[in-house]
């Protein structure tokens, strides 16, 4: 996935081949006791697209497995005894991402259990953290994967399509599984307030239409962008853009997080004003010389947001409850560069 700027391939691969990007976890029963739930929210039956899950008592080890379920759990003041070691966006090669860190760091308790997901969900290293609750609301758990889970301890799933759990549902998915619903609420409004604090500083954005784009320069024939069910593209909505109509369109019906669209029909894109992906300005120059890319409005205003490939800031435009505060000034800020190249 290396050295193929101005695109997404990193989170795509990780979704689709069910990596887990992020990392980190574990808790004492004591930290669990201490964080706020009352044992009187119990028991908990919670639906989910794989099934029923209910959880009798308190949780008092809590297991995350897949992308940034551990930060919600972390945000709602547990500590996971297990969850995924960072494989993508990690500087400083730890197995965490720095707001994962930062929040475990102000948490304390025991060291996490890091589970190596490379290859899939290991469900023999999640066992051996005896876990009581295992969480993976922001997943693309198979049936079998579930299944095999669910004989360790009881497992919530996502609620809808695979991969398109918003970080509000994440959060109050967890939340209930958890007895913190109201925490869960309260939490879900002070991420709202930060977003709206940050696009208030950034006017241009407003009304501007934005997708999430996978580029890759050394096959200009196609270009993949994320469907309107996909966290990242969703998330540009919360932040004040507008989403595109032949992203809209081609979303209806389709339970595809990502889709492609040939270079031949470039102009299509042109109802995209900002065009967002990892990448670099070399990468963009070569869109931009390509002779039917090259002719798409946004390339050639060059309101492309781009982030830096295996960076924490590329890891964190997936958003969670932990990422969004880390990430927010700043990538609002990139983005709404972007956006006052429009024309």
């Amino acid at each position: 996935m290396k050295g193929t700027p101005l695109r997404l391939a990193p989170l795509l691969a990780a979704a689709t081949l069910a990596l887990s990007l992020a990392a980190c976890g574990s808790s004492s029963d004591d930290t669990n006791e201490s964080s706020g739930a009352s044992g009187e929210n119990f028991p908990v039956t919670i639906e989910h697209a794989l099934g029923t899950t209910e959880i009798k008592s308190e949780p008092k080890r809590v297991a995350t497995v897949a992308w940034s379920n551990q930060d919600t759990a972390l945000a709602l003041g547990v500590v996971p005894v297990g969850m995924p070691k960072v494989t993508y966006g990690d500087d400083d090669t730890d197995g965490l991402h720095p707001w994962v860190k930062d929040k475990l760091d102000e948490l304390g308790g025991e060291a996490p259990v890091l589970f190596d997901e490379t290859d899939g969900i290991d469900a023999t290293a999640v066992a051996k953290t005896t876990p009581d609750l295992i969480l993976a609301p922001n997943s693309g758990l198979t049936k079998e994967e579930y299944e095999t889970l669910s004989k360790i301890a009881p497992v919530v799933a996502y609620p809808g399509q695979a991969w398109g759990t918003s970080w509000r549902d994440a959060i109050k998915l967890t939340g209930q599984a958890l007895g913190k619903s109201d925490e869960a609420t309260q939490l879900i409004s002070d991420l709202e307030q930060q977003i709206t604090d940050a696009t208030e500083k950034e006017p241009d954005i407003k009304g501007k239409t934005a997708v999430m784009s996978w580029i890759d320069p050394s096959d200009l024939s196609k270009v993949g962008y994320y469907t309107a069910s996909d966290t990242r593209a969703t998330f540009l909505n919360d932040l004040g853009f507008e989403t595109p109509d032949f992203v809209t369109k081609a979303s209806e019906g389709s339970d595809q997080f990502f889709l492609e669209i040939s270079s031949e029909k470039a102009d299509e894109l042109n109802g995209a004003d900002v065009f967002v992906g990892y990448g670099d300005e070399a990468a963009l120059k070569k869109v931009q010389a390509d002779p039917l890319l090259g002719q798409v409005t946004a390339f050639k205003n060059g309101s492309a947001a781009l982030l830096e490939d295996n960076t924490p800031m590329a890891a964190a435009v997936s958003p969670s409850a932990l990422s969004i505060p880390w990430m927010i000034d700043d990538y609002v800020a990139l983005l709404a560069d972007a956006a006052a190249k429009v024309k």
